[in-house]
């Protein structure tokens, strides 16, 4: 029995039946336009959730700070944007003598927050949590030279602060410059920081605010994270070097 088809039966197909056929999309210029439009709003949703993600970052991990003022001079310079490690001491660590912190000085460094406008103010913190804007009035960077329950007295024989008997060897200090010229011992009370610039002619610190209340002490509580890094300008990039020697 003979079950193939004749030939003369399999290739008279008509169109459609049996057969795939190419199919051809046109895209009308309708539609061409309209991606324009839809390009910039995902452009500009894309921008909105960066900056987002940018500011949630920089409140909660690390956050740049531009440094307004020659108070660290030299380890900081007037420009540079330091990146302010904010976990460092989220997890039960403390501040140690040599570290490098911000800090919001309402209550130590100056007596209230300074009102303004409420849009100008809530602008420029976002402005500054980029790393575009000077930091607030109340935000201050210094180094910590005593922790609590310290003793720290300037002057020794030879000019150095001493800390529990023990002198400094500052090396990171402004060329030129001495530990203190202003006189001074104190025992820094528990969960307390006395902090100075390195910059020491230049710097406004704990010295400056010995005779107020809180005698220029920084509660731990008000440190919003450790200077870390140099993240601009390029020429500076690396970490921050510290410590007492």
């Amino acid at each position: 029995m003979d079950t193939e088809a004749p030939h003369t039966q399999r290739g008279h197909c008509s169109p459609g039946e049996g057969e795939e056929r190419p199919r051809f999309a046109f895209s009308t210029p309708g539609r061409r336009l309209s991606r324009g439009p839809l390009t910039w709003r995902r452009a500009g949703v894309l921008g909105v959730l960066c900056t987002v993600f940018l500011l949630l970052f920089s409140n909660f991990v690390v956050q740049p700070f531009l440094i307004p003022s020659r108070s660290m001079e030299p380890t900081l310079q007037v420009g540079d944007r330091v990146l302010v490690n904010k976990l460092a001491y989220r997890f039960g660590d403390r501040p140690s003598r040599g570290d490098l912190v911000v800090f919001d000085g309402t209550g130590s460094f100056v007596r209230e927050r300074p009102e303004g406008n409420p849009v100008g103010v809530l602008l420029h913190g976002a402005a500054s949590a980029l790393g575009l804007a000077e930091p607030s009035d109340t935000d201050f960077v210094k180094r910590v030279v005593g922790v609590g329950g310290d003793d720290v007295v300037c002057c020794d024989a030879a000019g150095r602060v001493e800390v529990n008997g023990v002198p400094l060897d500052e090396p990171y200090l402004y060329p030129g410059d001495a530990p203190s010229k202003v006189p001074f011992r104190i025992v820094v009370p528990l969960g307390s920081l006395w902090v100075m610039g390195d910059h020491r002619s230049q710097s406004r610190d704990s010295r400056d605010h010995l005779g107020e209340p809180g005698g220029g002490m920084v509660p731990v509580e008000m440190v919003i994270g450790r200077a870390d890094w140099i993240g601009w300008p390029v020429s500076r990039w690396g970490a921050v070097g510290g410590g007492h020697g």
